[in-house]
């Protein structure tokens, strides 16, 4: 994880950009899904993540 560019509470929308990773040497950023809440990020800028795991906590906002 390079950048986390949200925090627990935010509101978000979906396509906003959550958080910047890198891997071989290219950034990636990850995207919301939906239209939510976040609940709570589960890595930090420096935190190494393996394949498959969850980086964010997120509810879905009610319409």
């Amino acid at each position: 994880v390079i950048r986390v560019l949200v925090k627990a509470g935010d509101e978000v929308s979906s396509g906003q950009p959550l958080l910047v990773m890198e891997a071989m040497k290219m950034e990636h950023t990850i995207v919301s899904p939906a239209d939510g809440i976040v609940e709570e990020i589960l890595f930090q800028p420096g935190d190494l993540v393996q394949n498959d795991e969850k980086l964010v906590e997120f509810s879905l906002l009610e319409e």
